[in-house]
C-alpha cells in the first residue's frame, strides 16, 4: 500500500470535520461542484484557482471550520503531486523525446507503409494507442493531426475516417490506461494495485478501442464527409533532422514502462512471498517510478543519440518537456487538495452509506459520478479525481481486481460527451476545420461511445472476476 493510500484510509476512518447531516452535506457538495462549474464555464478561471475556490465553498457551506478545511485541502494537494507528481513529469520527459527525435515519426511512417486501403484505418488507432502510451492527450494530437490530414489528403480518404481511429486511440488510453495523470490519481485515491490495473486497463481499453475507432468512423465520415484542410497541415518535427532512431529501439523505449509493471504485477500473483528475492526485485524494477525513469534514461540511448542531440541538447529537451506540465500538476494536486475536503468533511462516507441504502453498484456509481462532473466541467481530470474522491470510501471491502475496476469506472465515465465546456472539443474542431454541430456528430459522439462501452466491459469484467 502506498504511503498516499495508507493516508486516504487513515483519512477515512478519522471522524469528520463537520457533524453535517446527508442533506447539508449533499448541498454542500452540490454547491462546491457549482462553484467549480461556474468559475471554470462562466468566468473562465483556471480549473487549479476554480478547484481551490471549490473546496474552501463545500467546507463553508459544510458548516467546518475554515482553518480546519485549509489543512485537508493543502494535505491532499501535497500527498497527491507527492504520489504521481514525479510520474507525470517522467511522462512528460519521455514524450518530448520521443516527438523531438523523430521516433514518433519513425513508428508512423513503418506503420503507414505497411498500410493501406481499408486497413488504413486500423493503422491509424494502432499508431494513436502505441504513441498515446506515453503521451498526455493534447500532444499526442499535436502530434498526430498533421499524419491524420497528410494520410486523408494524399490517400483520398474521408478525414472522419481516418481521423476518429486516430483519436479514440489517444482518449482511450487517456482515460483508461496508467501513467497517464487521470488514473494515476484514481489508482492512488482508492488504493489499487498499478499493474492489475494496467493489465485491466489494456483488456477493457482494445475492444473500446475497435468500436469506437475503425468501426464507428465508418458512421461518422458518412454524418461528416469534408476534406483534410490544407492550412492546418503543420511541419512534422522530425522534418528538420538529418536521422531518426529506428523502429524496434523506439517501439521497445515505448513499451519498457509497461513491460516492466505488468511484469511486477504477473510475479506478485506467481510468486505471491512478498519475502521473496524474485519478488522484492521486482517490486523495485515494476515501481512505477522506477519503471518510467528507467525508460527516460533508456530513452536518452534509443532515442536522443540516434538523432544526433547533444548533451546540451537532450538537457533542453528535459526542460521543454518539463515546462508544459506545471498547469496539469497543479490542476491534479488541487484535485486531490478537493478529494481530501470531501473526505474529511463526511462526503466519502456519504455516499458509502447512500450506496447501501439505494442498492446501487459501486461501479455504476462511480462511473455516473465521473459522466456528471466530465459533463459539468469539461474536464476528464477534474472528473476523474473529484470521483475518486467521493468513491474511495467504497474501495475499502473490495478485492484487488474489483478495486481496479473502479478506477477504469472512474475513467470510462470521465470521457463521457465532451462539448463546448472541454478544451479538447475546440482543439478537434480547429484541427479538423468542421463547425460546431459536425464536431457532436462525430468528436463528441466517439466520447460518449468510449464511455458507454468502457463502462459496460468494466461491469461486465466484475461479474466473471
Amino acid at each position: 500500500m502506498t504511503r498516499l493510500s495508507v493516508e486516504l484510509l487513515a483519512a477515512d476512518t478519522a471522524e469528520p470535520i463537520t457533524s453535517a447531516g446527508h442533506a447539508q452535506l449533499g448541498l454542500a457538495v452540490l454547491a462546491g461542484i457549482a462553484v467549480i462549474v461556474l468559475l471554470i464555464t462562466r468566468f473562465r478561471l483556471h480549473a487549479f484557482l476554480a478547484l481551490t475556490i471549490g473546496s474552501l465553498a463545500l467546507g463553508a457551506f459544510a458548516g467546518a471550520p475554515l482553518d480546519k478545511v485549509i489543512t485537508s485541502f493543502t494535505t491532499g494537494l501535497g500527498a497527491t503531486v507527492a504520489g504521481v507528481g514525479v510520474l507525470i513529469a517522467l511522462g512528460a520527459i519521455l514524450g518530448r523525446m520521443l516527438a523531438d527525435s523523430g521516433g514518433a515519426d519513425q513508428i508512423v511512417d513503418t506503420i503507414l507503409a505497411k498500410a493501406g486501403g481499408r486497413s488504413m484505418p486500423w493503422a491509424m488507432v494502432l499508431i494513436a494507442s502505441v504513441i498515446g502510451l506515453p503521451l498526455f492527450f493534447e500532444v499526442g494530437v499535436v502530434l498526430l493531426i498533421p499524419v491524420v490530414l497528410m494520410v486523408a489528403k494524399r490517400g483520398n480518404y474521408s478525414l472522419m475516417r481516418i481521423g476518429i481511429p486516430a483519436l479514440a486511440g489517444l482518449s482511450v488510453m487517456h482515460g483508461l490506461v496508467p501513467p497517464h495523470p487521470g488514473p494515476l490519481v484514481a489508482i492512488d485515491a482508492v488504493g489499487a494495485n498499478l499493474g492489475v490495473t494496467l493489465a485491466l486497463g489494456v483488456l477493457v481499453a482494445i475492444p473500446t478501442v475497435v468500436i469506437a475507432g475503425p468501426l464507428f468512423s465508418r458512421f461518422a465520415a458518412r454524418w461528416v464527409d469534408v476534406p483534410a484542410p490544407e492550412r492546418m497541415i503543420p511541419q512534422r518535427p522530425s522534418e528538420e533532422l538529418e536521422r531518426r532512431p529506428g523502429f524496434g529501439a523506439t517501439l521497445a523505449t515505448i513499451l519498457l514502462p509497461v513491460v516492466l509493471m505488468l511484469s511486477k504485477a504477473l510475479v506478485d500473483i506467481v510468486v505471491d512471498d512478498p519475502t521473496h528475492t524474485v519478488q522484492r526485485v521486482f517490486d523495485v524494477v515494476g515501481s512505477p517510478l522506477i519503471a518510467l525513469l528507467a525508460a527516460v534514461l533508456v530513452g536518452i540511448f534509443t532515442l536522443a543519440r540516434p538523432a544526433g542531440f547533444a548533451k546540451e541538447r537532450i538537457s533542453g529537451l528535459v526542460e521543454k518537456g518539463l515546462a508544459p506540465i506545471a498547469g496539469i500538476l497543479l490542476i491534479v494536486g488541487a484535485g486531490g487538495g478537493f478529494k481530501q475536503t470531501l473526505i474529511d468533511c463526511g462526503v466519502g462516507r456519504m455516499v458509502l452509506e447512500i450506496s447501501e441504502d439505494w442498492s446501487i453498484p459501486a461501479l455504476l456509481l462511480a462511473w455516473l459520478i465521473a459522466v456528471a462532473i466530465r459533463l459539468a466541467t469539461g474536464s476528464a481530470t477534474v472528473a476523474t479525481v473529484s470521483a475518486a474522491g467521493l468513491v474511495a470510501p467504497l474501495a475499502a471491502d473490495m478485492s484487488t481486481t474489483h478495486t481496479a475496476l473502479l478506477v477504469l469506472a472512474i475513467g470510462a465515465g470521465s470521457l463521457f460527451f465532451s462539448h463546448v465546456n472541454d478544451a479538447g472539443f475546440w482543439l478537434v474542431k480547429e484541427y479538423f476545420g468542421v463547425s460546431v454541430g459536425q464536431n457532436i456528430k462525430t468528436w463528441s459522439v466517439m466520447e460518449t461511445l468510449i464511455s458507454v462501452v468502457a463502462g459496460g466491459l468494466v461491469l461486465l469484467l466484475s461479474l466473471v472476476l
